[in-house]
């Protein structure tokens, strides 16, 4: 198949280009899973999106794809799991995204923490998760016995999507994100049964995502992420938005006095940062005011 068409529509810069229908969106976005679009026109295609911005009605049509496509985990009884993306890393300080997953599991809360790392100038998100010995699926069904067992398990998502993986492995050719970088933090192998949060960069992003989860369903909690992660900057609480079954809800004001909060103390390499955590979790070291939240609004979300 030729893919000229589209990109003369989504390839005229960001003020010329025009927005695909849904279900157009959703083709092409299956093409571009399944491998069927040429390289030449497959980086075309990324960096126009890149460009001109995904529509809200191409953002639906490609979770389409996704969703037609996606391998699910069977879920635990009990609360719903809690599915927290990991595809940044920690580049100045450390990660807590961990902290919040293992405050979680300690009280009964399944989570499934998902992602895909290739960045030279950050820290390895699973590296820190092997540093603080939490196991690695080896497949979608090994993740589910992990939740049942265990209450936490992680996941490449390359045993998910294959396409998303694949997609998500465009940036070091090509040196930027593209679309596949926003659609994977929104996957649901889990649905009907999960909280999936969502962390958002950008904030001017903010109001596009809000759009497409009242849209989406499920439940979900979107958030700014401290960078690019899916927990609340322990320095500067961001504002927690919950969405049960597409009904949106504030969970949490944003809080801007960060003087009175405390930015934790460590390096970002893995040993360091596990180490951090622990301490927290065992209580010697204070847990960050902004996390409490997080870790109470997933609850909620959760059915706790």
């Amino acid at each position: 198949m030729d893919y000229t068409k589209q990109i003369k529509e989504i390839g005229r810069g960001a003020k010329g280009a025009r927005a695909l229908s849904r279900d157009d969106a959703q083709a092409l976005f299956g093409d571009m899973l399944d491998g069927r679009v040429p390289p030449l026109q497959l980086g075309a295609i990324v960096l126009a999106m890149r460009i001109k911005s995904e529509s809200l009605e191409e953002l639906l049509g490609f979770k389409a794809a996704i969703d037609a496509r996606l391998t699910h985990i069977e879920a635990p009884p009990g609360p719903r799991t809690v599915v927290l993306p990991t595809y940044n890393g920690a580049r100045r300080r450390p990660n807590l995204m961990p902290l919040l997953a293992m405050m979680l599991a300690r009280e009964g809360v399944p989570v499934l923490i998902h992602g895909h790392f290739d960045f030279d100038s950050r820290a390895d998100p699973f590296a820190l998760l092997a540093a603080l010995e939490l196991p690695l699926a080896d497949s979608a069904a090994h993740a589910g016995e992990l939740l049942a067992h265990g209450r936490i398990a992680c996941i490449q998502v390359a045993k998910l999507s294959p396409g998303l993986d694949t997609l998500l492995s465009l940036r070091p050719q090509l040196g930027v994100r593209n679309s596949a970088h926003s659609m994977t933090k929104m996957i649901d192998p889990l649905p009907g049964r999960s909280v999936r949060v969502v962390p958002v960069t950008h904030p001017e992003y903010l109001d596009k995502m809000s759009q497409f989860l009242r849209l989406d369903g499920g439940h979900s909690m979107l958030l700014r992420g401290t960078e690019g992660e899916a927990y609340a900057n322990p320095a500067r609480r961001p504002a927690l938005t919950g969405f049960f079954d597409g009904i949106e809800k504030v969970l949490c004001e944003a809080d801007d006095s960060a003087a009175a909060l405390t930015q934790p103390e460590a390096g970002i390499d893995a040993a360091a940062n596990a180490a951090l955590i622990r301490e927290m979790l065992a209580g010697r070291l204070p847990l960050p005011a902004p996390l409490r939240a997080q870790f109470d609004a997933c609850r909620e979300l959760a059915g706790c």
